[in-house]
């Protein structure tokens, strides 16, 4: 048990720093913890629903495609819909509450799902990569750069 008493302010700035916590049934999956300097810039009391709820689903993407091989691109399932699964192209967020997803459905259509974030539900997919693709398209890495340029 931690004995150190906080002042009002370490324990203001505590409670406004976004935490991270994973734990996995494999030892050799790492555990992703760290949150990036791009997504603490701004105080989440200062972000709306929808943004916070991007910055995250940005994190969740680049983890799962680091975990993928050179054969496999990210897409997303969507619980509760007919949506189906669709090959992720690209994201975003409209204030206070929508977040977009757009993208390739199964049947190759193009397919953009607008959701509320009190809905939000997403399951992340690895699919084969486009046959005429020589490499797989990383969507994760994009987002992330557009992260750090909107602050």
């Amino acid at each position: 048990m931690d004995d150190k008493i906080a002042t009002a302010a370490e324990a203001q700035e505590a409670e406004a720093i976004p935490r991270r916590h994973e734990v996995h049934a494999d030892p050799r999956t790492t555990p992703c913890t760290e949150v990036p300097r791009e997504v603490t810039k701004k105080p989440v009391a200062q972000k709306s629903p929808a943004e916070w709820a991007y910055e995250r689903l940005i994190l969740y993407i680049q983890n799962f495609e680091e975990q993928l091989d050179a054969e496999h691109e990210v897409a997303m399932g969507f619980a509760g819909g007919e949506a189906g699964v669709i090959r992720i192209e690209g994201l975003g967020f409209f204030d206070p509450d929508i977040v977009t997803f757009y993208g390739t459905g199964g049947d190759g259509v193009k397919t953009q799902l607008i959701q509320h974030v009190s809905q939000l539900s997403v399951v992340l997919r690895a699919l084969p990569k486009d046959v005429e693709a020589e490499a797989p398209k990383r969507i994760g890495f994009r987002l992330a750069e557009g992260l750090d340029q909107e602050s």
